[in-house]
């Protein structure tokens, strides 16, 4: 079984910075890919950010020059870097893995809990 341990969301003025924090603990082999989702009220959720075990980034247009995905291997932790955040960054930010166990042969996705930002204008 995995864990997932989403941290650094909070309420932040526009223009400010934040950075997620998304660490997984427990039988884990690989990672791929790392990706951090939003969902904002009223809307559904989309991929902000995706990371590869290869050094694929991915990101939405919106946060392109704004966000920047990263990856600690030996943590197995994937934090998202926000600055110059807009109150349409508003949404409740979700982890998402892919992990290969330990022993495993298929890779199985992990959901983080999610987690609050909120940008004021």
């Amino acid at each position: 079984q995995v864990q997932l341990e989403e941290s650094g969301g909070g309420l932040v003025q526009a223009g400010g910075s934040l950075r997620l924090s998304c660490a997984a603990s427990g039988s884990i082999f690989n990672i791929d890919p790392m990706d951090w989702y939003r969902q904002a009220p009223g809307k559904q959720r989309e991929l902000v950010a995706s990371l590869t075990n290869d050094g694929n980034t991915h990101y939405v247009d919106s946060v392109k020059g704004r966000f920047t995905i990263s990856r600690d291997n030996a943590k197995n932790a994937v934090d998202l870097q926000m600055n110059s955040l807009k109150p349409e960054d508003t949404a409740v930010y979700y982890c998402h893995l892919g992990v290969l166990p330990n022993g495993g042969y298929y890779y199985h996705d992990y959901w983080g809990q999610g987690i609050q930002v909120t940008v004021s204008s």
